[in-house]
């Protein structure tokens, strides 16, 4: 065998370097992006943990509030059980620095207990700087800053001897003298002793945690049960073992990178067809050189591992570069994107690449199986030619298409996993519903071909060309089923991807015309995009406005009326992320305010009704009609509370999961009248610009004395347009595959024409002697191509559409627990259709051009 790849199939590819070259890039293409986005998620996530390790430390529990902060004395409780080796009280907020350039710049405030950090948190012992006082730890007013600190304040490396920092949380500046460094990694974060912090920032008598070390032989599960059944322990306090936090974010961020992967396998799948195409070709063009071979004493078996061997050399060469190609791209996104590609996982993260050797063994392995696979059936021609008749240039017996029972058969199972629920959060059997749909499309492609033209061709049997290309698609429904498989397994993925971005970006414009009615946004400046998918607390929870400065809004001239929203981070589960509740104005109803999936329910009197985003369905089990008791715990209102699921509402925004009180109900229950944006509706005629102008003015004027700093200002054009820019710009790529996987598709036509007009010289031959001229062959050929084109789009645009049902009523539910409403883009589905088509059949007619020149007459000789 090697002998004969030395020789035989070396001289093949000697002679055809570009084809071959094309199959190898195909391959390569589809191992690089896959083994890529692998590698940047998993190098992302590993930073991400070793960021949270750094700064949370490695205590044996942690205790935490659900909602914002807990009593001190909660520390001293934890501290005298015998249990508790070592407590750690920690204070940490979100606030805003004022960075060397005077831009506001979050920063996230830690205040510790320096004497407990070295055996629970050595990542945030404080180091104090060349010159610095070594007790600056425990003084007031000085603060200690890691390296993304200062990266991201635009300080200098090395510290000046007077170096100070303007740090905010709520409404006041506090200037603090910067001392030293702590090595934690992750986000910007300053460090200082915890009693400064609680003085400083208005905390004294608040923690936001207390990591315990339990003395050895401590059982975890009896002393958690032990302190909750225990007289006094406050409600809301959440026990979580460390690496929660970064488990949290793994498990959740997981369906995320799944579907990068799959999408990214899309063009390893189309690869494949393309190596079936060039290693079809190959075999037809050296048909006779394996019937030769035959003779001589080379069995079938091993015309058939010769040929998947050929294909196996592809594939390996293609993987390997694939894979170099891979780390290259990820070292590169990695340096210039950062950790996050797109979904908000790792926003601050800048991680290192973390090579895999068992990822790229994965990867690798894939790629060579999609060689042999798509190598597979030209060993199978290969095997099966007939040797006598191959050497006297009459091509081989037709392909029979399998039974149409085999099809229905898998197309029904993907109809039935469709409907199974995903495992672990992955929608691992809707994956598989769509291979069964494709290749039971695929398979169905010869009865579909009988269906259509044993109907059709009575209709042309009075035109000869017509009748000729019609009559070959009938008669030779194998052989153009298995030329048109590549084009309907890329035209189908391309129109189930066309239909699902449609139906998504349709419902995301729907979305934000329900959730932005007013014509202005006001925000208090937070330098940062508020909540985030890391489930962490939005910076908005700190930066509000005071109903005085809502209050001179309203009375801006130009204003008609205004609107208030106030979010706040929640920690409903310790295995989950934090939830958004969002207080905002709903005196116009709750159907104007919230895109609800369903009719909003009636609120029982004494209840408070809430509205709950569809992951929490999903998350927490918060149903419409039922009384949401994790709400009540989490808050910890002075009175008891029972809120009621009054409705169900989309929200694109949040994938963790949101509630949407009205703010009245907010303000009754929890006594805060503080907002973190405003809404604008302008008065008929007035002037967006002057309005805009009023309300920078007044945030100056505000700022002056003491008030709200500087704002952000938005129309609801502003936003709008960013918000799907940003969403064009996500879903870019999967236009760049649709084109890739339409391309390769047709270059299978190209290869498969061309393999069966070079087997079919005699044929044209005849034609030509019975009077045939060379354009009327051409003809033929052409109208073969447009023939078979035309029902591999039809098949391609029934199975995409099929696709694209699981894509968004199950994979888009089951990955990410929103849903969106199913919108068919008909005109751009049979312009897509018609382009394929169309250069079908151009292709076809190009591949016949070579096989239908002058002496195509002269090859009826060679049997005389």
């Amino acid at each position: 065998m090697r002998a004969l790849l030395s020789t035989f199939s070396w001289q093949e590819l000697r002679h055809h370097p570009w084809r071959n070259a094309a199959a190898v890039l195909a391959v390569m293409l589809g191992v690089a992006l896959a083994f890529s986005v692998q590698l940047i998620n998993a190098s992302a996530l590993d930073e991400f943990s070793s960021a949270v390790r750094s700064v949370n430390g490695q205590p044996d529990l942690e205790v935490r509030a659900a909602q914002g902060s807990f009593d001190e004395a909660v520390f001293g409780r934890l501290a005298r059980r015998p249990e508790v080796a070592l407590a750690s009280p920690v204070l940490e907020f979100q606030g805003l620095a004022l960075g060397a350039d005077g831009r506001q710049v979050p920063l996230r405030v830690i205040g510790v207990d320096a004497l407990a950090l070295p055996t629970i948190a050595p990542a945030l012992m404080p180091q104090a700087a060349a010159g610095a006082d070594r007790f600056a730890l425990f003084a007031p007013g000085h603060v200690f800053l890691n390296a993304a600190a200062r990266q991201a304040l635009q300080l200098p490396l090395q510290p000046a001897p007077d170096e100070s920092l303007q740090v905010r949380s709520g409404a006041a500046w506090q200037r603090l003298a910067v001392s030293g460094h702590v090595t934690a990694g992750g986000a910007a974060l300053a460090v200082m002793d915890i009693a400064a912090a609680q003085e400083l920032f208005g905390q004294i008598g608040h923690l936001s945690r207390i990591d315990l070390r339990l003395a050895p032989g401590t059982d975890r599960a009896a002393f958690v049960a032990a302190l909750e059944g225990s007289t006094g322990w406050p409600a809301g306090l959440k026990f979580a073992e460390p690496g929660d936090a970064a488990e949290r974010v793994s498990n959740l961020s997981r369906a995320y990178r799944v579907n990068l992967t799959v999408l990214a396998l899309v063009a390893l799948f189309t690869g494949a067809f393309l190596v079936f195409s060039v290693l079809a070709l190959s075999v037809a063009k050296r048909a006779q050189q394996f019937a030769l071979l035959g003779v001589l004493g080379l069995t079938p078996r091993q015309r058939l591992r010769l040929v998947l061997a050929e294909s196996l050399v592809l594939g390996l060469i293609g993987s390997a570069a694939g894979l170099a190609l891979g780390t290259a791209l990820a070292a590169f996104a990695l340096r210039v994107l950062g950790g996050d590609l797109g979904g908000g996982y790792f926003e601050g993260v800048t991680p290192r690449l973390h090579w895999s050797g068992a990822a790229a063994l994965l990867y690798g392995g894939l790629g060579v199986a999609a060689a042999l696979v798509g190598g597979w059936w030209p060993a199978r021609a290969a095997q099966a030619l007939p040797e006598a008749q191959t050497l006297k240039g009459l091509g081989a017996a037709p392909a029979q298409g399998r039974h149409h029972w085999l099809a229905l058969g898998l197309i029904a199972a993907g109809a039935a996993l469709a409907n199974l629920p995903a495992v672990g959060g992955i929608p691992v059997a809707a994956y598989l519903s769509v291979a069964c749909l494709l290749v039971g499309g695929i398979t169905a492609l010869p009865w579909l071909i009988a269906l259509l033209y044993d109907r059709v061709a009575p209709v042309f049997s009075r035109r000869v060309l017509p009748m000729l290309a019609i009559e070959r698609a009938r008669r030779m429904r194998g052989t153009a089923a298995v030329a048109v498989s590549g084009v309907v397994a890329s035209l189908s993925l391309a129109v189930a991807l066309t239909v699902m971005v449609a139906s998504f970006r349709e419902s995301v414009t729907h979305w934000l015309d329900v959730v932005l009615p007013a014509d202005l946004y006001v925000r208090a400046t937070s330098g940062g995009r508020g909540s985030s998918n890391s489930g962490g607390t939005s910076s908005t929870d700190t930066a509000t406005f005071a109903p005085a400065f809502v209050q001179a809004l309203a009375q801006l001239p130009g204003v008609a009326r205004t609107g208030t929203l106030r979010t706040q981070s929640l920690q409903l589960d310790p295995a989950q992320p934090a939830v958004t509740l969002i207080a905002r104005s709903l005196e116009g109803g709750v159907v104007r305010g919230l895109p609800l999936v369903g009719e909003a329910l009636s609120v029982p009197p004494g209840q408070t009704g809430i509205y709950v985003s569809e992951p929490m369905v999903e998350l927490y089990g918060a149903r419409p009609g039922t009384a949401f008791k994790p709400l009540a715990d989490a808050m910890r209102t002075a009175t008891p509370q029972t809120f009621f699921v009054a409705g169900v509402w989309r929200d694109y925004a949040r994938q963790f999961g949101a509630i949407a009180m009205d703010a009245r109900d907010f303000e009754r229950i929890t006594g805060e009248h503080d907002v973190s944006d405003v809404a604008l509706w302008l008065a008929p005629g007035a002037s967006e610009g002057e309005v805009q102008a009023a309300v920078r003015e007044l945030a100056s004027r505000a700022a002056r004395d003491g008030g709200a700093g500087a704002v952000e200002l938005a129309s609801v054009g502003q936003i709008r347009a960013t918000s799907l820019r940003i969403f064009d710009r996500s879903f870019a790529v999967t236009y760049w595959l649709q084109a890739v996987a339409i391309a390769i598709g047709l270059f299978g036509i190209a290869a498969s024409f061309s393999a069966q007009v070079l087997a079919r010289r005699k044929e044209f031959g005849l034609l030509a002697h019975l009077g045939f001229t060379r354009r009327q062959v051409l003809a033929v050929v052409a109208g073969e191509g447009a023939a078979w084109t035309a029902i591999g789009a039809v098949a391609g645009l029934l199975l995409g559409l099929a696709v694209s049902v699981v894509l968004v009523k199950v994979v888009n539910p089951q990955s990410f627990h929103w849903s969106m409403d199913l919108l068919v883009p008909w005109v751009r589905l049979l312009a897509l259709c018609a382009a394929v088509v169309a250069a079908g059949t151009f292709t076809a007619w190009m591949a016949g051009r070579a096989a239908a020149g002058r002496d195509v007459v002269l090859a009826v000789k060679e049997d005389w």
